[in-house]
């Protein structure tokens, strides 16, 4: 099974900066697309940024600028450099991995246990 643990910090000053990372595991032949989401409460989960093995990187317009999602592919981790941040970039950010695996004729898709990012002075 695909598992993902995700590490970080989650309380910073507006305008400050915070990186999130997370590790996915597992018997992994290769990965599609590692992202980031995003839950803030009262609203939908939105998608934050994500990016596919074909090279692509997409972001919500929100971040654009602010945000920045890497990746470690030797070691299956993805990074998200959070800039700039504001009050309004609170939520729960979750890791979303999409991968084949060993002995499955499907992609697996797996979420991180999710981190609680707050942005308060």
């Amino acid at each position: 099974q695909l598992q993902l643990v995700e590490s970080g910090l989650g309380l910073v000053q507006p305008g400050g900066s915070l990186r999130l990372s997370c590790v996915a595991s597992g018997r992994i032949f290769s990965i599609s697309a590692m992202g980031w989401y995003r839950h803030a409460p009262g609203k939908e989960r939105e998608l934050v940024a994500i990016d596919t093995s074909g090279g692509s990187k997409n972001y919500a317009d929100s971040v654009k600028d602010r945000l920045t999602i890497s990746r470690e592919n030797a070691k299956n981790i993805v990074y998200l450099q959070m800039n700039g941040l504001k009050p309004e970039d609170t939520a729960a950010y979750y890791c979303y991995v999409r991968a084949w695996t060993v002995g499955f004729v499907d992609e697996s898709t797996a979420w991180g246990q999710g981190t609680k990012v707050t942005v308060s002075s």
